[in-house]
């Protein structure tokens, strides 16, 4: 077999730099050689903006695919959440990692009173808002840019009472303080905690040597949650949650989704339990009652409000 160096396109913060090691010494444990090129994203470079006003789906993962159709990089790792439901012509999904934690965590400072009071959270996520609205409606949020490390020092900074994150970044690069609150009641970005490597649909060597990276039960579950989310037309912007999880002991799949209006006062919820065999369309399927039980007119109301 000829031997090439794989080479992997990875942005340039701690948790994606992390994550490109993580996949490149798991290759060179198989006997594939590796580099890694670290470039600046456009979600990296404009901080100043919520990422719903840039409107680009797949901001952090634009830069990485250039690089690939460029025949610069082999293979792109990325955060799954971060990837838009339709990948560009000619890149293809070779492999889904085994998933982390899903969970958001709140941070805090030390102090949970605010939780009963008036208080100000931070996030850059538009589900993240919409669900903390939808508990706590006297709250303010307010917008959080940067990767990781920047947006704790933000946290710091201000005199905000919180803010949120995913539990997987934070527990990735050891960046996890002793101030936190799992936010077990918080349905988490689709594909949350799951790392996804993608490659050139014509590259059979390196499709061959990523695929033996796989994990069957995160593809199926990260498939189905992002199926909903591509039928409920979300993007990257739209306030949608889904999580799916395995109960080997059954055999089954336990699914739980939702669509909230941008303020958290609206809330479309769906939770079901069905055999393995059906997961092929169980995103589909759920997506289209949450469609039918209102969200048609609910994404309507979203698309039109991010457009003022």
């Amino acid at each position: 077999m000829k031997k090439k160096t794989i080479r992997i396109g990875t942005r340039d913060s701690e948790l994606a730099l992390w994550q490109a090691n993580t996949v490149s010494k798991k290759l060179n444990a198989l006997g594939f050689e590796t580099e890694i090129v670290a470039v600046k994203s456009t979600g990296d470079l404009i901080l100043d903006k919520p990422l719903y006003e840039l409107g680009i789906t797949g901001i952090f993962t634009k830069t990485l695919d250039v690089a690939m159709l460029k025949g610069e990089v082999d293979i792109a790792v990325h955060s799954m959440k971060d990837v838009p439901t339709a990948l560009p012509k000619g890149i293809v999904q070779a492999a889904v990692l085994e998933r982390a934690n899903t969970l958001d965590l709140l941070i805090h400072k030390g102090n949970t009173d605010f939780l009963h009071q008036e208080a100000t959270i931070a996030t850059g996520s538009l589900r993240r808002q919409a669900m903390w609205l939808n508990k706590y409606p006297q709250h303010q949020v307010v917008d959080l840019r940067g990767n990781v490390n920047t947006r704790m020092q933000k946290l710091h900074d201000n005199d905000w009472s919180g803010a949120v994150f995913a539990a997987a970044g934070l527990e990735r690069i050891n960046l996890k303080p002793e101030n936190f609150l799992n936010l077990d009641w918080m349905i988490p970005a689709p594909a949350q905690g799951a790392m996804l490597v993608v490659a050139m649909e014509n590259d059979n060597f390196v499709l061959d040597a990523v695929a033996l990276l796989n994990d069957i039960e995160t593809e199926i579950c990260t498939y189905i949650e992002r199926q909903f989310l591509k039928t409920l037309e979300g993007g990257c912007t739209a306030p949608i949650g889904a999580l799916v999880t395995y109960n080997e002991d059954e055999d089954a799949l336990h699914f739980q989704g939702v669509l909230l209006s941008i303020d958290g006062k609206q809330k479309l919820e769906i939770d079901k339990t069905v055999a393995i065999s059906e997961w092929k369309k169980l995103g589909f399927y759920a997506a289209q009652e949450i469609l039918n039980n209102g969200g048609t007119e609910l994404m309507k109301n979203i698309k039109d409000t991010l457009k003022k």
